[in-house]
Order: structure tokens, then C-alpha cells, then sequence
């Protein structure tokens, strides 16, 4: 962002990229502005249908977390045909439409290039009110913090890669990325959040942090309260652990205070997750009934920090 060209303000814009926001907001009228995000990145599983299943819910997280409904979607997709074959691409393509199908969404198009390396993602625009915009700051103290899955995603992922997990972690971690956060945001449109973004690639504490500095306020997150996948932990203790975590942990060190929390699990709370959950600001009364909201429905929500008046630090995490 830091290198991109200023621009002159522009009254419909309503989230550009001053901000570390998961998406530009455009007002178009008095009712109507436009959500537009992109994301896109290389194959995490090895089966390609799940591959554009997860590559589909993860940027359409994007205009979820902005309060919004996606509309339409491109794909981009970088592929070697000549070397995968056309089945292989196909497969991609079709997890995506039948996960933008779930969405309401719809594909409209797309472009590609040949690449030696795979790559799939989504180019998404999606609608929401002028004045109904979720944001990544405006978190206020006496909030509760609320996280709508659970982390150690990067980890689990890894451990795929190094044939360190067992079939059922790998099924839970592929659904867990598959899944859309659809329900979630739809949920909290009955309530009033002050501050919404998704986790993923800075990991739980990374994005925490973002929406800390820009509230201008401090998190304290209680690690035995924070979701996290099973076997997460144990990996990361045996050094099973991506370097884009490291970088996450190395990134935060002079913003975070670990409190008698074990090296592994800070490793667990800065994991860079894909297609993670919803991180939500929201008062104390409204939380509880939103988590409630949630069970109800057989989704998880759980309460995992408070927001307090600004420290010296941007995030502290308790046990």
C-alpha cells in the first residue's frame, strides 16, 4: 500500500486504501455502494475441486467482512496447461462456481495465462448500504472481541504438505477453509459492530493489530478462550510451522506481550491462516446474543478478548 500513488479525495470513495481494509468501497447512491476485492494464490490442498472451493470462499471473505452481499465474480487463474491438462483446471473451476453458486453469487467471466505454476483466485464485487459499511477500525473500549472460526490453519496445512497430520485433520482443516462466511456476516447484520475484518495471511494477531492501531485502542486476547484446530499446537512445538507464521511472529514482536503463553502457541496465534473467520468488535450485550445467534444455528462464535483504552503495547495476550 505504502507504494502506491496518492490520490485527491474523492467524496464516494468510501474505503480506499489509506486504510488496511479488506476492500474498496465506491458509493454509487443515496442506497447503494459497490464492494470490489481480488484475491488469488497457489494450491493448499491437493485435490484442485477444494483448491477452488477454498480459493472462492477466502476472496469472497473479503465483501463478508465490509458488511456486504457478493454480486459477481471473475476468475484469474495463472495455469500450465500443457503439463496439468485441461481435466485438472476444470476440477478448479468447478469448486469455485459451486461455492459462488452458495454464495448467490454469480461468475461472469475471467482471464488466464499460462503460468508454470498454479494459481486461482476471484476478482468479487458485491453491494451494501452507504451507512451499513463494516470497517477494520472504530473498535471501542469495553467491546468484546469474537472470532467466527478457528486458527492453526497455516500449520495443519503445512503438516499436509510433510505428511505429519491424519485424514481426519486434513478434512477438518479443508472444510474449515471452505467454508463461507456467509452465515456469520449475515447474522451480525441483526447487531451493531463496530469494527469487522476476516483473518488470514497476517494471522489472528496480526490483523488484531491492524485493527487495534487503526481504533487506536489495545486487544487483550485470552489464548484458552481462542479456537484452534487440533493438532495445531503439537505441530508447531515439533517446528511444524510455515514461514509466513515466523514472519507474522517476528513482524509483532514489539506490538504484542505474551503472558506465560508457550512459544508454540504464539506461533499459533500469528499463523497465517487462509480463508479464516470473522474478527468482530461489538459491545458487550450484543455479543452475547450474537454467539447465541450462532449456536443456535450450529456455527461457531466465540468470545476471545475484550478491547481496553490504548496501552503501551497494541495487544496483550493472557492465558
Amino acid at each position: 500500500m505504502r507504494l502506491l500513488p496518492k490520490q485527491d479525495p474523492v467524496p464516494e470513495l468510501i474505503v480506499g486504501n489509506e486504510t488496511s481494509d479488506d476492500a474498496g468501497v465506491y458509493k454509487l447512491t443515496d442506497s447503494i455502494a459497490l464492494i470490489q476485492t481480488v484475491d488469488y494464490f497457489t494450491p493448499i490442498v491437493d485435490d484442485p475441486y477444494m483448491f477452488g472451493q477454498i480459493a472462492a470462499a477466502n476472496s469472497l471473505s473479503d465483501v463478508y467482512a465490509m458488511g456486504g452481499e457478493p454480486k459477481t465474480v471473475m476468475n484469474i487463474v495463472g495455469f500450465p496447461i500443457k503439463k496439468l491438462g485441461a481435466q485438472v483446471l476444470g476440477d478448479i473451476l468447478r469448486g469455485a462456481a459451486d461455492k459462488v453458486k452458495e454464495a448467490g453469487a454469480l461468475t461472469v467471466g475471467g482471464h488466464s495465462v499460462d503460468d508454470q505454476e498454479p494459481k486461482f483466485g476471484l476478482s468479487v464485487t458485491g453491494l451494501v448500504h452507504p451507512d451499513k459499511v463494516w470497517k477494520n477500525i472504530g473498535a471501542k473500549p469495553g467491546d468484546v472481541l469474537i472470532l467466527t472460526k478457528p486458527i492453526g490453519v497455516g500449520i495443519i496445512t503445512t503438516g499436509i504438505k510433510r505428511g505429519a497430520v491424519t485424514s481426519e485433520q486434513e478434512r477438518i482443516v479443508t472444510e474449515t477453509m471452505a467454508m463461507l462466511n456467509k452465515t456469520a456476516a449475515q447474522v451480525l447484520t441483526n447487531y451493531h459492530p463496530h469494527s469487522v475484518t476476516d483473518v488470514t495471511g497476517f494471522g489472528l494477531l496480526g490483523h488484531s493489530s491492524e485493527m487495534a492501531r487503526g481504533s487506536e485502542v489495545s486487544f487483550e486476547i485470552s489464548f484458552s478462550q481462542v479456537p484452534i484446530l487440533e493438532g495445531a499446537v503439537e505441530l508447531a512445538k515439533h517446528g511444524v510451522v510455515p514461514g509466513g507464521s515466523k514472519s507474522n511472529q517476528r513482524w509483532l514482536s514489539d506490538d504484542v506481550v505474551y503472558e506465560d503463553i508457550l512459544p508454540e502457541e504464539q506461533l499459533v496465534l500469528c499463523d497465517a491462516v487462509t480463508s479464516g473467520g470473522l474478527l468482530i468488535s461489538i459491545s458487550e450485550e450484543e455479543a452475547k446474543s450474537y454467539v447465541d445467534a450462532m449456536q443456535s444455528l450450529g456455527a461457531l462464535a466465540s468470545i476471545v478478548g475484550r478491547v481496553t483504552e490504548k496501552r503501551d503495547k497494541l495487544i496483550y495476550v493472557i492465558r
